[in-house]
């Protein structure tokens, strides 16, 4: 019989999942956009991309194994990331500098929400490891924010 408690690891892990699935969604997006920015501010832009690309791919591992971590399964295949993401696929490989940077502030700023609605899950779940490393992540989704908001004035 399952427990409150049970049910709380459940919940966390499958938001967790959901947080897997967009920074998977997200990193593509953003090498997208690296590999087809173009125009005036293409080496600023070009860098930039590539930077938030990484530390976003530097997060898949430690979210993956919280997931674990809490008993759970994780995502496994592409097919799961499409299903469990709330980030957008752009395929417009013409999209202007401009609009890039605006697609993936916003994408970031959705980021932000998910991770802050996840502090509850983990308090829960009484997961006090993945609370603590949520600060951490919305942290630099934050800045990513922060950056691809400067970058558009």
């Amino acid at each position: 019989m399952a427990t409150h408690g049970d049910n709380a690891k459940k919940a966390l892990a499958s938001e967790l999942n959901a947080l897997l699935a967009d920074h998977l969604a997200l990193y593509f997006k953003t090498k997208n956009f690296h590999w087809h920015v173009a125009g005036p501010r293409f080496r600023d832009l070009h860098l930039m991309f590539d930077e938030q690309a990484g530390a976003i791919l530097g997060q898949v591992d430690a979210i993956g194994e919280r997931v674990r971590k809490n008993g759970e399964d994780t995502l496994t295949s592409i097919g799961s990331v499409v299903r469990h993401t709330q980030v957008r696929d752009q395929d417009d490989t013409l999209l202007s500098a401009e609009a890039m940077v605006a697609e993936l502030r916003d994408d970031n700023a959705a980021l932000v929400a998910r991770l802050k609605g996840l502090k509850e899950l983990a308090g829960n779940a009484n997961d006090n490891a993945t609370d603590g490393m949520l600060d951490d992540w919305t942290d630099q989704a934050e800045e990513r924010v922060w950056f691809l908001s400067q970058t558009l004035k």
